[in-house]
């Protein structure tokens, strides 16, 4: 009998996309702590480009966002800011990340949130043929069309990557 791939029980991330008619493939990976995207990438055999890492942030009233940027770039706090018309954007405490996105940091994915935001994506995240972004587990990625975002999620495109 062949072996079986490791299956990810549902998360809310995952039952939104189900919901919503996405197509998506399972990567569930050893959750290493602090290994971020470059970790799962290593372990999964994809470029960390590819890898999207999901950041809740806030603006300068505490409204949060969340910004979707390649694993291997850092975002430009100051140029989302300019880009999004707000005085300034700061990444959020885990803790209130977590509050606002029902996810553990780690695993948090920017489908089936606890609240909505809104979202904003690098746009140069939106010309790679597919994507691998969290599914709302530590451990584990959905691979998908970039263009999901866009258009289930209402993502904006933005210019707030930091050269590598």
């Amino acid at each position: 009998m062949a072996k079986k791939d490791k299956h990810v029980s549902e998360t809310p991330a995952t039952a939104w996309l189900k919901a919503h008619g996405v197509a998506y493939t399972e990567h569930p990976y050893d959750y290493v702590d602090h290994g971020g995207t470059a970790e799962s990438a290593r372990q999964l055999g994809v470029p960390e480009h590819e890898v999207i890492k999901t950041l809740v942030m806030q603006d300068e009233r505490a409204e949060p966002l969340i910004v979707l940027m390649h694993g291997d770039r850092q975002v430009s706090t100051k140029n989302l800011a300019r880009e999004i018309g707000v005085k300034s954007v700061e990444p959020c405490k885990p803790e209130v990340a977590q509050r606002h996105s029902g996810f553990l940091v780690g695993g948090t994915s920017p489908f089936g949130t606890k609240k909505a935001m809104r979202v904003f994506v690098e746009a140069s995240v939106l010309a790679l043929p597919r994507i691998c972004i969290n599914g709302g587990r530590r451990g584990y990625l959905v691979g998908l069309d970039p263009q999901v975002l866009v258009r289930e999620l209402g993502a904006v495109p933005v210019h707030c990557a930091l050269a590598a």
